[in-house]
């Protein structure tokens, strides 16, 4: 059995290759644009791997050498990074994923499980879950959530057009594990916060606003699900998310802080001229992003995949904040702690990574 993880060196990809290494005997096959060197430890040894840039022309015609022969492709790959180049980011995710699907397509995959995400919905509410059947259109504000939502609408056509290929589509909240923290730190923070102080288990003081109601999971639980999607028979869309729903008052009584009330406008003002300023790498978009998605219900992966969460929202959140405490990493390039990686400095300064621009 032949399953091709395109994207496989990421926070998800590095989860779900352990993951299926551990319980199946598949063949495994990694695609990504950056590939782990050859003495590269688990999950990555013993995988046929191939360097591909999915958003490059010509990418289909690779792809399609890559995947003859597979019974099921996991498309993860998502760029989330130069946040100040829309271009280069709309290449890769929306071109990228469209080369991906045409792939699949002209080989005739038998199945195609896409990595969505809660940034998929519309703005919804926050005092009750959703299920798959919430607006699918995005947060307009958010260029992370309109090419995720553009995407799902490419996967609505092909849908149509090939109802023979099973198309799954996962959509889960935040995904954390120790291995990516400083994966996250650079992608999110940038190099001005005191992530180092969260050895001490302390967050002093937490941003609150009503609307900060999140949800998140633990890779290898998002792994467990796409490993069910891979090898069962279930179609169409899954949230996947762990309890309890992350609050700002719930964050602040396990890491010993305060929470300071603050207004959506000077969060959104705040993110923006710090953003412009280079001093951080996320635009407002990711601000608006948190405080209109809305609350999911996983009861649907609950009862078709047999999926539950093995660790809790807030355990997952610990083991981010332990792995970005300690510069925890792999030995694949975008999980690597390494600093002196090809145009790592400059990225934690710019918000980019020049010369490297694909996380997965």
């Amino acid at each position: 059995m032949r399953i091709v993880i395109v994207g496989a060196t990421g926070n998800v990809g590095t989860a779900v290759l352990r993951r299926l290494r551990r319980e199946t005997g598949a063949e495994l096959v990694g695609v990504a644009r950056r590939l782990p060197g050859p003495d590269a430890g688990e999950p990555y040894a013993d995988v046929e791997w191939h360097s591909c840039d999915i958003g490059a022309p010509g990418a289909a015609d690779q792809l399609v050498r890559i995947f003859a022969g597979a019974r099921a492709v996991v498309h993860l790959a998502w760029q989330i990074q130069p946040s100040h180049d829309r271009r280069t980011l709309y290449r890769t995710n929306v071109g990228g994923s469209r080369a991906v699907i045409e792939a699949a397509v002209r080989v005739g995959v038998p199945a195609l499980v896409y990595a969505s995400s809660v940034g998929t919905y519309a703005p919804g509410p926050k005092n009750h879950p959703v299920s798959e059947n919430w607006p699918a259109t995005g947060v307009e504000t958010s260029s992370y959530s309109r090419d995720k939502a553009e995407v799902e609408a490419l996967l609505d056509g092909v849908q149509r057009e090939h109802p023979k290929l099973r198309l799954v589509r996962l959509r889960p909240g935040l995904i954390f594990q120790r291995e990516a923290g400083t994966e996250i730190s650079r992608y999110f923070l940038g190099p001005l916060a005191p992530v180092r102080l969260l050895r001490f288990g302390r967050i002093p003081l937490v941003p609150s606003n009503k609307r900060l109601r999140m949800q998140a999971v633990h890779a290898d639980d998002v792994a467990d699900a796409y490993a069910r999607a891979v090898l069962g028979d279930a179609s169409g869309a899954f949230n996947v998310a762990a309890d309890p729903v992350l609050t700002p008052e719930l964050v602040a009584r396990h890491f010993h802080g305060w929470t300071v009330p603050v207004a959506t406008p000077v969060l959104r003002a705040a993110a923006a001229l710090t953003w412009r300023a280079r001093l951080q790498p996320v635009d407002t978009g990711w601000v608006d992003l948190a405080l209109n998605v809305p609350l999911m219900s996983s009861h649907r992966a609950e009862t078709e995949l047999g999926w539950a969460p093995a660790i809790d929202s807030v355990t997952a959140l610990k083991d981010l904040f332990n792995g970005m405490a300690t510069r925890a990493g792999t030995d694949s390039p975008p999980l690597s702690p390494d600093p002196t990686l090809p145009g790592r400095p400059a990225a934690l300064t710019r918000g980019h990574l020049p010369g490297h621009p694909n996380p997965y």
